[in-house]
Order: structure tokens, then sequence, then C-alpha cells
């Protein structure tokens, strides 16, 4: 695609030190995204990539002028933006359909909202439909749809205003396997062959082999707070394979990234941010805790893996598979750097434990490298009645990290501690406590 004159020397758009900070009341703001720079040019599908936390959806919308950043700007074709962006049509992961209207009636919406005549909107609406696969469906409703469909409808509404730019927001997450795969293709096959009403395209995605197989360049994020990690063109040639050594290799190199966190300076106790009690914690269950290892254990392996290849093993995402390794790694189980997962003597050890055996060594890992199990612990043992509400704890957290945050760290500690019985949780009525044996 080649851009007119006058375009050629700007950015689509263009994102300048952009930080935005979710206000917490009396307690210090939550910082979302730090210093966040980077570009949009024409002809170009540019994927962000990062984990939960990186602050890739806020930053879309911040692009889209649905949201306001705390410091920074955005600009649209060189047009500072300030409130809703003219030019820019959004794709949700959660389809967003009206389920009252029909396909075509929900494809027409935005049309309608720019004052489009009656007679103009269907037929333009119909064309995006037809563009996108789904004639014939054009009085079908959302409920009468599969998900890949709905989908479809969602990106034939966005496509109908003609929009320079097209924003993604995980676009494919909520569909299963096969239906992504085709709607990627269908997708990719449009934008290659110039059939999109569209100069450019930014997606939000956590899973590095869609970002390698679609995007021209890549802007990897880091997290807690989001910062810009990596800007990564792409130059494999369109079709691209999975299975081609390039391919395999910029995969690769891109977990590297992701598990060396060169960006940010990690606590003494792990790859988490926040210090002691502070340390914002993910939700992993024991069971996949122990889960992984037994398979690190076993051939091919032997006690280590190379992390794209133990993704396609455990068919996991990296946005699922970074957080049981680094959780791994806080625990002395494992050490995750530079893509690559080894397992400890402890690790190995745990994995060919019995159930009983299994459960000790799992408790005094726990109450050694999580500070916030040591602090549940230490407080249970001075109160005389050995006991103590979720809430005393809960406050604690939402000084050092967001609700949401506290809640999933003290929910990840409470998991990590009944299966090694290291205390007492009574979900009733919400309370911790020392079991009579301890």
């Amino acid at each position: 695609m080649n851009a007119p004159a006058q375009f050629q020397n700007q950015p689509l758009v263009a994102v300048e030190h952009i930080r935005h900070s979710y206000i917490r009341g009396a307690s210090q703001d939550f910082l979302v995204l730090d210093d966040v720079s980077l570009n949009l040019k024409d002809g170009e599908m540019v994927a962000l990539l990062g984990r939960s936390g990186s602050g890739k959806s806020t930053l879309l919308r911040i692009i889209a002028g649905l949201l306001s950043a705390t410091e920074g700007h955005v600009a649209i074709a060189g047009e500072p933006v300030h409130g809703a962006a003219d030019g820019v049509a959004m794709v949700f992961q959660s389809f967003a359909l009206f389920p009252w209207l029909t396909v075509r009636e929900n494809v027409e919406l935005g049309l309608e909202a720019q004052g489009v005549a009656p007679s103009e909107r269907r037929k333009r609406a119909e064309a995006a439909i037809g563009l996108i696969g789904l004639a014939g469906f054009e009085s079908a409703y959302p409920k009468e749809l599969s998900g890949g469909m709905r989908q479809r409808v969602g990106l034939a509404r966005a496509l109908v205003v003609q929009p320079k730019i097209l924003l993604m927001d995980e676009p494919f997450s909520a569909l299963d396997v096969l239906t992504a795969e085709t709607l990627r293709t269908d997708l990719l096959d449009l934008w290659c062959e110039g059939r999109m009403p569209t100069r450019g395209i930014l997606m939000v995605t956590h899973n590095i082999e869609e970002a390698v197989l679609m995007s021209d360049r890549i802007v990897v994020f880091s997290s807690n707070p989001g910062r810009v990690l990596a800007d990564i063109p792409v130059t494999l040639t369109k079709p691209r394979n999975r299975m081609d050594p390039a391919f395999r290799a910029l995969v690769d190199d891109i977990y590297t990234r992701m598990t060396t966190r060169k960006d940010a300076t990690p606590s003494k106790d792990g790859v988490f941010p926040g210090v002691g009690v502070g340390m914002v914690l993910p939700r992993v269950s024991a069971n996949l805790l122990a889960g992984l290892m037994e398979t690190l254990v076993t051939p091919p392996f032997d006690g280590k893996a190379d992390l794209p290849a133990l993704a396609e093993k455990l068919q996991l995402e990296a946005d699922e598979l970074l957080p049981i390794a680094e959780v791994l790694q806080l625990l002395r189980f494992a050490e995750l750097n530079e893509g690559d997962l080894r397992l400890t003597p402890a690790g190995r050890r745990l994995a060919e434990l019995g159930t009983d055996e299994r459960k000790a060594l799992f408790a005094r890992h726990v109450a050694m490298y999580v500070p916030l199990a040591q602090h549940i612990k230490r407080i249970l043992q001075e109160r005389p009645t050995g006991r103590a509400p979720t809430l005393r704890f809960r406050d604690e957290l939402e000084d050092h990290m967001s609700e949401m945050d506290a809640e999933n760290t003290l929910r990840a500690v409470i998991a990590w501690a009944r299966y090694g019985e290291v205390f007492v949780y009574d979900e009733q009525s919400e309370t911790f406590s020392l079991d009579s044996g301890t």
C-alpha cells in the first residue's frame, strides 16, 4: 500500500510519552502505563504484545480517544486526539453486539451515528457483510450465530465506516482454536490483497505466535506498569509458515525478551512487581505448579525446557505459561532466564516425591519465599486466638496495589498455603487460623 503524498512523512498514529494512572482514593494512584511512545505507519499492521497488566488495552482506548491519558499525547494523521478520534474504528474481544438487532442493523450502527441515509447505510452494510464472509446472514440475530460469525459481524461493523485506522483488542481470544485460525487467515488475506478500507491496523494480543504470524512490527510491553520493552520488525514473507525456522527463531527471541525483564529491576524475591508483602502475585494453582514440574522432569525435557517448546507441549499461550514459570522461580523450584525454564534440585525432588512429602516440601518453600505467607503466619502466631480476618490483610495489600491485584495475590497465597497446610482459611467466615498441630 502506498500512502498519499501528504501523509508520507508522518505516521498514521503517533503516541508520545503516554503515562496513565488510575485514581485509588486516599491510596497512591495505580500506574498502568509509564512513558510509552510508539507509532503506526501507513500500510502497517502492528501488534501490541504483552501480558495481562501491561496496559495494552488501556493504550488502545487512549488512542481511540475513549480515555484521556494522565500525561503525554496522541495524534492521528498529525491531528491531536481530544475525545473520540475521527477515522478510527475498534473491534473488541467480546463481540459487543446488540442482541435485539439483526446482523445488518448491528453493522449499520456506526453509519447511522454518522447520519448516513438509510438506503446508503443498507448498501454499505451489505457490502461489508459480504466482504467478511457473512453474505446471506444479514437478517440473522446474534444468538443464531457462532462465536466466529459474531466476531465477523464486529469486524464488518468496524470496516463499514471505512476507518483510516482499525484498532483490534484481542479479537480472537474468545474463539476456539480452529475458528480463531480461520478468522486470522481471512483477515490477513483481506489486508494483504488491499481489500480492507483501512490504512493501518493496531492489534492488541498476548499470543506471541499470533503477533509473528500477522504483523509487520511487534511492540513488546513489560508489565506493572506497562512500558515499551522492544519494537521488533517482522520481515518474514507473507503468508508465514509457523514451522519455518526463522518464524520459530523469532518466537523464541520474543519469549527471551519477555523473560529477561531488562526493563525493570526485579525484587530479590522474584520477577513480580513490589517487594515484601507488597509483591503482586498471580493466581496460579498448586496443581498447575506441580504438573509443570512433573512435565519438566520427564523426557524430552529432563529438567530444562525452551519455553516455546513447553508452551506447545502443554497447549498454553505465553500469558498462561509465564506466570506459572515465574511462581516456580519465586518458590525456588525453577530458574527462568532468557526463554528457558530449568528445575532446581528442589524442583526435581518435589516432582518425584509422594503426596505427603511433596506437600511438606512445598509448605517449607511457601513459608520461606512468599513474604505474604510469612506475614500471615506470623500475625496468626502472635494472636492469642490464632485467628485473623481476611479484611485485615486485604486492606494492607491495597496500600501497595490495586483492589484486583490485592484479591488475586491474597487468593494465590491462600491456595498455596492450603495445599501445603501452612495455615487454614475458612471461606464462610473469611478467617485465617492456625491448625491444631501448628
